[in-house]
């Protein structure tokens, strides 16, 4: 598999692309607007043609360029068909997996931090890769206090779905805000702080009920965009402002 893990500083926002060596097909899994212009010049540095856009769920925090990378590259939008989405081309689920040339991304519904989010798996040759957008977290988890979200949900959605799977899994996030890259499901069972080393249900209940995290500066403007998969202006004229047109194209 050809692998990038790309960087939005802003919101701190990992954005990860797949890609087939055989194929030379790719996925760009949660991109952001502000940085639409990087992930085409590394498709096209790369050689590869973009297959589609893929969301992990609803983001509070940026918008997604996914429609705009559709307009440009004639990519398809992805997100998980319980979103329901009708800008949105292809909808995936546990029992319709994305398929891109000899990948295969494998979703796992995992909700609590959203009522819809989910988790992709990539299984390697020796490695198994989970893709946990805003679920679980290196050394946290996403936040359960807008969206429909609920801490009893997510506990049970990470104990069941990622916390199950092998210790040696990859566990690589939507989201870092100290500059870590990549964690291990046996790592963050182990020393998670809020959801490892044997923490209980009630425990993690009561830690995500006093964060007492800011309200999302963008939630107002990013939800109602990426319900239209970006809100491009074919679509919906001035809800946002056109982002700078990208020099290059994938």
């Amino acid at each position: 598999m050809i692998f990038r893990q790309l960087f939005e500083s802003e919101s701190s926002t990992y954005t990860y692309l797949l890609g087939c060596p055989d194929t030379r097909q790719a996925v760009l899994l949660d991109p952001v607007i502000e940085t639409m212009e990087r992930d085409l010049a590394a498709l096209h540095e790369l050689g590869l043609t973009l297959a589609y856009s893929l969301e992990t769920h609803i983001h509070a925090d940026h918008i997604t360029s996914a429609c705009w990378l559709r307009s440009l590259t004639g990519c398809k939008v992805a997100y998980p068909e319980m979103d329901g989405l009708p800008c949105a081309d292809v909808g995936v689920s546990e029992i319709n997996p994305l398929k891109v040339g000899s990948l295969v991304i494998q979703p796992r519904f995992t909700p609590g931090h959203t009522d819809a989010h989910h988790s992709y798996l990539v299984e390697l040759p020796g490695s198994l890769r989970a893709f946990t957008g805003d679920a679980l977290l290196i050394d946290g988890c996403g936040r359960t206090d807008f969206q429909n979200g609920d801490a009893k949900t997510l506990y049970r959605s990470i104990h069941e779905k990622i916390f199950t799977l092998p210790g040696d899994t990859l566990v690589f996030p939507a989201h870092d805000y100290q500059q870590r890259h990549v964690s291990t499901v046996e790592q963050e069972r182990d020393r998670n702080p809020r959801l490892g080393g044997g923490k209980t249900f009630d425990e993690f209940v009561a830690i995500m009920a006093n964060l007492d995290l800011p309200y999302p500066k963008k939630i107002d403007v990013a939800v109602p965009a990426n319900r239209l998969c970006g809100a491009c202006p074919e679509e919906t004229a001035g809800l946002i402002e056109d982002p700078p047109g990208p020099s290059v194209q994938g």
